[in-house]
C-alpha cells in the first residue's frame, strides 16, 4: 500500500511573485483593507498549522510532489530555495522537509503550469474595462481545459514515482481535482479538508453576504491539527 498525505493549499502573496502586488490591490479594492488583513492572517495560521504538523512527523525518505513544480533534483531544490527566501511558507516547510531527509519530486509539466500563469498575468495587466473583460474571457476559456491536463500529469507523475511501502505529500491548491484519478491501492490522507479549503477561497470575494460562514471556515483552517 502507497501512502499519500493531501494537503490544499492556499497560496501566500509571496507564491504569487510578480502578480502578488495586483492580487493583492484587487483584493484591497474589493473587500477593504480590514477584511484583506484578516484573510492574510488567517492564511498565516493555516500554514503555522501545517508546519506544526510536519514538524512532528519522521520526514526520511518522504517523496514530496508540489502544485507548479517543474523539477526536481538540483534545480528542483533551488527553485524551493529561492521561493523560501522570497518568503513563500509553502517553500519554506518544504525546503525544512529536504533538510531532514526528504525527497523533491518534479511534479508538473512546465509547458502546462506557463500557460496558465501566462493568462493569469494577462489578465492583472488589463487596465481598461474591454482589456479585462478579453482577459477574463481568454483565462476562464483556457483554464478547466489546463486544470485537466495539469491534474492529469500530476497524478501520473505520483503513480509512476510512489512505490509500495512509500509516503508521499501532495501540497495542492484546492482548486486541483487529482484524488478521483489516483489508483485504489494508494491510500489518500487529507490533512485538511479539501472541500471546506475551498469554500473558504471561493467565499472570501463574497464575504460582506456570508460572514458567519466565512468566520466558521477561518476557524477551520487555523485549528490545529491532529496527529496519529
Amino acid at each position: 500500500m502507497k501512502t499519500l498525505l493531501y494537503v490544499p493549499i492556499i497560496h501566500t502573496s509571496a507564491d504569487l511573485g510578480s502578480l502578488a502586488k495586483a492580487v493583492t490591490k484587487r483584493g484591497i479594492d474589493a473587500l477593504g483593507g480590514d477584511v484583506w488583513g484578516q484573510h492574510q492572517a488567517t492564511v498565516e495560521k493555516f500554514w503555522d498549522v501545517l508546519s506544526d504538523y510536519f514538524t512532528a512527523i519522521d520526514a526520511a525518505g518522504i517523496k514530496v510532489y508540489q502544485d507548479g513544480m517543474p523539477a526536481d533534483g538540483e534545480l528542483g531544490a533551488k527553485i524551493v530555495e529561492e521561493g523560501a527566501k522570497s518568503g513563500s511558507r509553502n517553500y519554506e516547510l518544504i525546503a525544512r522537509l529536504l533538510k531532514r531527509g526528504a525527497v523533491l519530486i518534479k511534479t508538473e509539466n512546465f509547458g502546462l503550469v506557463k500557460q496558465e500563469r501566462d493568462r493569469l498575468a494577462a489578465l492583472t495587466r488589463a487596465k481598461s474595462p474591454l482589456q479585462k473583460l478579453a482577459a477574463y474571457i481568454k483565462y476562464k476559456w483556457v483554464k478547466g481545459r489546463l486544470l485537466t491536463k495539469r491534474d492529469d500529469f500530476i497524478a501520473k507523475k505520483i503513480n509512476e514515482t510512489l512505490g509500495d511501502g512509500q509516503t508521499g505529500i501532495i501540497f495542492i491548491g484546492a482548486a486541483h481535482n487529482i484524488k478521483k484519478r489516483l489508483p485504489p491501492d494508494i491510500r489518500i490522507i487529507e490533512i485538511k479538508d479539501a472541500g471546506k479549503v475551498k469554500e473558504y477561497q471561493e467565499l472570501l470575494p463574497f464575504y460582506h453576504g456570508n460572514k458567519e460562514r466565512f468566520a466558521e471556515l477561518a476557524q477551520y483552517l487555523a485549528a490545529r491539527i491532529k496527529t496519529g
